[in-house]
């Protein structure tokens, strides 16, 4: 699983049908803190995020299994709305 902000919404009209009634969303991942890592990716929303909204996404394999469509066609996936993030960061 990974941390994300959703940064926009992406519209298809024409999509594979397994994914037709899924929102996507662009999302940006990001560290603990808040940064953004990495290049923004394009995610099916299965729990209602919006944009602005910090989320946990998960990617590859396991992705298609968040969607209640078998074999959809899906790399990422919004699992998850987050509401806090503590994190303690070590010093070196």
């Amino acid at each position: 699983m990974q941390l994300g902000r959703v940064i926009g919404v992406a519209v298809a009209t024409r999509k594979d049908e397994k994914l037709i009634g899924s929102k996507l969303l662009i999302t940006q991942p990001i560290s603990p803190e808040g940064e953004d890592r990495g290049t923004p990716l394009i995610t099916v929303d299965t729990v209602g995020a919006g944009v602005g909204e910090q989320v946990i996404f998960v990617t590859g394999s396991v992705a298609a299994r968040a969607l209640p469509q078998e074999n959809a066609p899906v790399d990422a996936a919004i699992v998850g709305i987050i509401d806090t993030i503590q994190c303690q960061t070590r010093k070196e």
